[in-house]
C-alpha cells in the first residue's frame, strides 16, 4: 500500500533539472500527488491528520492472520 499526502511533491529530480537534461517540457503539476494518483502511482491520498487512524487500521488488517502454521 502506497500512501501520499495531499499536495505532496513527488519527484526524483526537479522540473528544471528534468527539462535541462531531457530537453523536454514538464507539464505543471505533473509531479503532484493528485496527478500521480490519477496515473495509478498511489493507492490513497490521506491528509496528515487522518494518517494515524488509517495506518492503524491497515496494520490491524494485516496483523489479523497469524504468521505461524500451528495457528492455522
Amino acid at each position: 500500500v502506497i500512501i501520499a499526502e495531499p499536495n505532496a511533491y513527488i519527484a526524483f529530480a526537479g522540473k528544471r533539472v528534468i527539462e535541462q537534461t531531457l530537453n523536454k517540457t514538464v507539464p505543471d503539476g505533473s509531479q503532484a500527488a493528485e496527478y500521480l494518483f490519477h496515473k495509478g502511482l498511489f493507492d490513497p491520498i490521506i491528509p496528515r491528520n487522518l494518517l494515524k487512524g488509517v495506518l492503524s487500521e491497515l496494520f490491524q488488517l494485516h496483523g489479523f492472520f497469524p504468521l505461524k502454521n500451528r495457528y492455522i
